[in-house]
């Protein structure tokens, strides 16, 4: 046998999904492309935000636009100084991450397991698909005078406004992950003689698992939307009680610092479980996969 045969063989007999996948174009890559290549997510991303950043400050240095509609830069950072030096911005931050974690660890321990419950009992989805759908149609600011009515306008007013926002996603991909549970796993399962709780703890709790990843994801940015209105509308403290008393007096640049502390929560939150989703991709059923 001759050494092309040899390796050949050696080859075909090495499982496909032990086979080592190489990327030609970074093996081959200078030192500093190699880094480049993998790190080009956040190298374009940091240099993205930078030239945004002194494309700002050259407006704002030049008055191109009026100060009092776009602030600059080195405003921002010296009134979120200012701020956190006098102490208030600590407290805001308390308020609203209170606001924000009580209220969404409470739509997630509503969200899924009501979703799941809903996704496996038919007759229940029957009867409260009609109040799911219409609640997540209805804007949360057109409940907030009743949760005010309701709770007062103390903490646990925005923290119902927030568990609202963020419950529904939550609730609604768990729901739609349970009922469309690849129906040959499920078939294959009771073939075996797996019962009903076999079958939803070795099939449908695995394969909805990357799907109730996507909800807590997006469930996020609903909680943080929540804790703003809830704080624009009816609060002493917070986030959005910072904006909406610095945009009453014309302090834009206080008001950008509120909202870029949420939107730099909202980054965090929405990398760190995009990351947790990623982990979990192989279990997420595949468009067009092969039976």
């Amino acid at each position: 046998m001759d050494r092309a045969e040899q390796v050949r063989e050696g080859v075909a007999r090495v499982p496909e999904e032990e086979a080592p996948v190489v990327d030609v174009a970074l093996a081959a890559a200078s030192p500093l492309r190699r880094f480049y290549l993998t790190s080009e997510r956040a190298i374009l991303g940091v240099a993205s935000v930078a030239l945004v950043l002194l494309l700002w400050e050259w407006t704002a240095a030049r008055e191109l636009v009026s100060l009092v509609f776009i602030s600059s830069p080195t405003r921002i950072a010296k009134a979120a100084v200012e701020l956190a030096a006098s102490g208030g911005l600590w407290n805001d931050l308390k308020v609203s991450g209170i606001e924000f974690f009580v209220g969404y660890a409470l739509s997630v321990a509503v969200g899924i397991p009501l979703g799941i419950a809903t996704g496996w009992y038919r007759r229940l989805f029957y009867l409260l698909d009609p109040f799911i759908s219409g609640l997540y149609a209805t804007p949360r600011v057109a409940l907030l005078p009743l949760i005010i009515i309701w709770v007062g306008i103390g903490i646990w007013s925005k923290i119902v406004v927030v568990f609202l926002g963020a419950v529904f996603p939550i609730l609604i991909n768990t729901l739609a992950a349970v009922r469309t549970t690849d129906e040959r796993l499920l078939r294959a399962a009771r073939s075996f003689g797996a019962d009903d709780l076999q079958v939803f703890r070795t099939v449908v709790l695995p394969s909805s698992v990357p799907f109730i990843l996507t909800g807590l994801r997006l469930g996020v940015g609903r909680a943080l939307v929540g804790v703003v209105v809830g704080e624009l509308y009816a609060a002493t403290a917070g986030i959005g009680f910072l904006i909406t008393v610095a945009g009453a007096s014309f302090q834009t640049d206080k008001v950008f610092v509120g909202i870029l502390i949420i939107a730099a929560a909202g980054m965090v939150s929405m990398e760190v479980l995009s990351r947790l989703e990623r982990r979990f991709e192989k279990w997420r059923p595949r468009v067009g996969a092969a039976p």
